[in-house]
């Protein structure tokens, strides 16, 4: 296991990255699968989110797509909420089902929403709830399970209208980033942040980050990868309830 779980967090990576995302959804599948102790899983998943993510983030905003009146709103609720959720100390059982309920949703936004081809216009005091609703569940389930958010956000970012489809990618790469670091300050102060384990799986997502990037601009379709990706997810799910049931 000390050699495939670099070996397989260095693909999610490449995957993920390619489009813009962390992979904090397949890291803890996979570390659940593992036996991996639950207590773990969500500091180094976020740990993980933050490394790819960086990479993204910058390129992004470097390019002109980060729009600050996009992002802030959402993170007004998230961040406190990451960390919230990140001082709690959830039985496994429900770590567990949060966790399939979650991989689940991703599923169901790859092969579905991200097909949706129509959308609505958000203005005043609906606009403010839905961001404000959105950015408290999305950080919630980042601090409590380790997935970033991102992976929801951008479409829907899209899809109501906030903003252009590098817009929303900037934006998720964002929130991904900040609501992980809220999520691994408040896990680190509970003791559940293990370098020794996370050292070596943060290397390869590095590698794995640069590497995804490069391609993903230049090389790959966002949508075969988001299948590939969501297949991958499929196989999890699988795993995952056969170890809960």
């Amino acid at each position: 296991m000390e050699i495939l779980l670099p070996v397989l967090f260095f693909f999610v990576a490449l995957i993920y990255s390619s489009v813009g995302l962390g992979g904090g959804s397949s890291y803890t599948a996979i570390m659940a699968i593992f036996g991996i102790s639950y207590y773990i899983i969500p500091t180094t998943s976020l740990t993980m989110n933050l490394i790819v993510t960086f990479i993204g983030m910058i390129n992004f905003w470097r390019n002109g797509h980060g729009r600050l009146d996009l992002i802030v709103p959402f993170l007004i609720t998230s961040v406190p909420m990451a960390y919230l959720a990140g001082t709690l100390a959830l039985p496994e059982k429900t770590f567990q089902v949060l966790l399939l309920v979650t991989l689940i949703i991703v599923v169901l936004r790859i092969f579905l929403l991200n097909d949706l081809k129509f959308s609505f216009q958000l203005s005043g005091f609906k606009k403010w709830i839905f961001i404000i609703g959105l950015g408290g569940i999305l950080g919630f389930v980042s601090g409590a399970v380790g997935i970033g958010g991102g992976i929801y956000l951008i479409p829907l970012i899209i899809m109501f209208g906030l903003g252009s489809e590098k817009e929303a990618a900037a934006a998720g790469a964002m929130f991904i980033w900040v609501n992980s670091l809220a999520g691994v300050i408040a896990r680190a102060q509970t003791g559940t942040f293990d370098p020794e384990f996370i050292i070596p799986l943060a290397g390869a997502v590095a590698i794995g980050g640069i590497a995804g990037s490069y391609l993903g601009s230049s090389k790959f379709d966002a949508k075969t990868i988001q299948r590939i990706m969501g297949v991958v997810i499929i196989i999890a799910i699988i795993f995952l309830l056969r170890k809960i049931f």
